[in-house]
């Protein structure tokens, strides 16, 4: 079993979940965050998530974010054995260039990278990069970008004239030990090509069982592709020594919430072009009480009320929460992409508390 931790790439909070510009709803902007995403704060974070012995942290993507590449290349300065899984978007940028600013991460930071790809679910969000392609042509260009990319990994060259990409004799030094490659998403077009092409495949907290559907739909498509893929799950959490501790930090989280943000946010979640964000919205139908929020034993969806992309968190004391880890184990998830508000006091509150009571791997030196 590996453990990541999240990067807050627009800001952290440890009030509530209107606190801080990652809560967005319909292209507005709640409160100014009460930590900036500076790289004191964030590198604060990514030294204490090596020290407490979480495998990687991942560096999300996103229009209201700082960057990537930049935000990981600045952090693996800071640290020494961390892995960073760094998402990024296929289209956004030549493919060649890609696989040139993704090699030279890797070599100069120890193969200390792993990228995660974001295909993008939202029309309007991509057509604030310039990228004016629909969904299903976003992922047929991302299935032919990333056979570009472990082309050019594995020092081939590569010509191509297609739809998307007119290459012509690009080639970049072999790596030696190429990134692996993680990709969600609950679409079919999503699974057709995480089998193809990724390592692991990555989707949001849905209770253990449909998640596992996931799985097995994912695993289906991928064992007709002569392939094995590992699964990933990504899950926010609030841990505590007693159970009690830990509703009480979830309660306050949505105590101040105004019941027409989050309708407001309902809305838009509810007509995303992603399937796995309508998903998220669906596990719940817009109360506030907890009653309303515990969509299965505790997880708990308070998160995804105004939050978008992954809005469920394990709740619990320290044995609630590892062992409802243990139940996601067993439908097949074997790397658990966590995060908490705020993220470094929530890192330690975890690491210290349930990870002991899990059967972890040990961390790659």
């Amino acid at each position: 079993m590996i453990l990541d931790w999240f990067i807050p790439l627009t800001g952290d909070s440890r009030t509530d979940l209107s606190q801080g510009s990652a809560m967005t709803y319909a292209g507005q902007s709640a409160a100014p965050a009460r930590r900036e995403p500076d790289i004191r704060y964030l590198s604060q974070i990514a030294r204490s998530v090596e020290q407490l012995g979480y495998h990687a942290v991942l560096i999300p993507t996103g229009g209201r974010s700082e960057e990537s590449w930049v935000a990981a290349s600045s952090l693996a300065q800071h640290t020494r054995d961390l892995d960073y899984l760094v998402a990024f978007r296929p289209g956004l940028m030549s493919p060649t260039l890609q696989a040139q600013v993704a090699a030279t991460f890797q070599r100069y930071s120890g193969d200390r990278l792993r990228v995660n790809v974001v295909v993008g679910g939202d029309d309007a969000e991509q057509r604030k990069y310039g990228d004016r392609i629909g969904k299903d042509g976003r992922y047929a260009r991302a299935a032919e970008y990333l056979d570009i990319i472990r082309r050019l990994w594995n020092g081939e060259r590569v010509d191509v004239d297609s739809e998307f990409h007119t290459i012509e004799g690009a080639q970049i030094p072999k790596l030696d030990a190429q990134p692996e490659i993680y990709l969600g998403g609950s679409s079919d077009a999503a699974i057709d090509v995480a089998a193809e092409h990724c390592d692991v495949y990555l989707t949001w907290g849905e209770p253990p069982a449909q998640a596992g559907e996931k799985i097995a739909r994912v695993r289906e498509a991928a064992a007709a592709r002569g392939r094995t893929l590992r699964y990933g799950i990504r899950l926010h959490v609030i841990a505590r020594p007693t159970s009690e501790e830990a509703w009480r930090v979830a309660d306050d989280l949505v105590a101040g919430l105004d019941p027409e943000v989050v309708a407001k946010a309902r809305e838009s979640f509810l007509s995303s072009g992603s399937v796995g964000q309508r998903r998220q919205a669906e596990l719940v139908d817009g109360g506030l009480r907890r009653e309303d929020l515990e969509v299965y034993p505790g997880l708990w969806a308070g998160i995804g009320l105004v939050r978008g992309g992954a809005g469920t968190a394990l709740v619990g004391s320290y044995a609630e929460v590892a062992a409802l880890i243990r139940e996601y184990r067993a439908v097949g998830f074997t790397e658990f992409v966590l995060s908490g508000y705020p993220h470094l006091e929530e890192a330690y509150w975890f690491a210290e508390g349930v990870a002991p009571l899990l059967d972890l791997a040990p961390r790659r030196a």
